[in-house]
């Protein structure tokens, strides 16, 4: 009988890749800890450490009160909300068409579509501007979003995604009756979620921060987001309180702050299960009888098992 062999190390973990990590984690967290310290202590104390330093929140009232941060936050939320819902829209249509419909030139149309992520977006900033100056689109919200609604990412990413999902799906959905946006929405839709939460985080963040095109086209405080108007807060006319300028700093990046805290773990391990749940998904429909306690052990738009005719949870017949 022959023994079987370890599989080869490829790396071994050492103590200099833990000092590696604290260093690149420190250098990491010193920008923050400084913004933190500074905002809420009096401006005395904006580069001078003292542990006696006095507590205050001065430095938040005066921020916002010295620009229409309200104003800011919400031209923000509805831009960030507006292009999401747009992209998985059109995303997900797109990539349910990529992956399950065959049609001429779909491999030109998806090669053009992978040639939007080799584009900086900073190259067509002249070009979109005239668009939208032509559309008549200029310092609006719509303007700022119009050249994001089509992600190519996100066309990717679920595109990939659909594409690891069985087709029996399908089969088994329309034996049900359901009509395509019904399979789409009752099965891939659910079954591409972790996909959707990892690109959703990415999206939010990425246009929250976005500052270059927004600063290009838009000129009043209507259609400001934060991060305009954070640059226009802070300049040198306004003069230099770095108190308040933390402060205002801190508010505006807190949103995306409390959600990476909040969603750090789920959106790591969005990719670490997206191949695992491709091929669980893919066993659980071959046959039923092996199912044991997957969640869906038959089929999965009705959500009953073939064989013992129960709502999803562990098959009958596997027992």
């Amino acid at each position: 009988m022959s023994r079987s062999q370890a599989p080869a190390v490829i790396y071994r973990h050492t103590w200099l890749d833990t000092v590696a990590a604290w260093l690149l984690a420190l250098l990491w967290i010193l920008p923050l800890a400084y913004a933190f310290w500074t905002a809420f202590h009096p401006s005395d104390y904006a580069i001078r450490f003292d542990l006696a330093a006095p507590w205050t929140l001065q430095n938040f009232r005066k921020a916002w009160d010295a620009a229409p941060f309200a104003r800011y936050f919400l031209n923000t939320s509805l831009l960030v909300a507006m292009i999401l819902a747009a992209q998985l829209v059109l995303s997900t249509l797109a990539a349910f068409a990529f992956a399950r419909y065959q049609f001429r030139g779909m491999n030109i149309a998806f090669a053009l579509v992978l040639v939007q992520l080799m584009i900086m977006p900073d190259i067509l900033l002249v070009e979109n501007y005239q668009t939208m100056a032509r559309l008549g689109l200029v310092d609006t919200l719509f303007a700022i979003g119009l050249p994001y609604f089509a992600s190519a990412f996100a066309i990717f990413l679920l595109r990939q995604t659909f594409m690891g999902i069985p087709k029996e799906l399908d089969d088994a959905a329309r034996v049900e009756g359901a009509s395509t946006l019904q399979i789409l929405w009752r099965v891939y839709v659910p079954l591409a979620r972790p996909v959707y939460t990892a690109f959703a985080l990415v999206s939010v963040s990425f246009h929250w921060n976005n500052f270059l095109w927004p600063l290009i086209i838009t000129n009043s405080v209507e259609s400001r987001p934060l991060t305009v108007g954070l640059q226009v807060f802070s300049s040198v006319e306004q003069g230099v309180d770095w108190s308040t300028i933390t402060a205002a700093t801190l508010m505006t990046s807190a949103p995306l702050l409390v959600g990476f805290i909040l969603f750090q773990r789920q959106f790591v391990q969005s990719f670490m299960r997206q191949g695992s749940n491709s091929g669980r998904h893919q066993h659980a429909t071959t046959a039923p009888r092996e199912c044991g306690a997957e969640v869906l052990c038959g089929c999965p738009f009705t959500g009953r098992c073939g064989r013992c005719d129960r709502k999803p949870g562990r098959c009958a017949a596997a027992q």
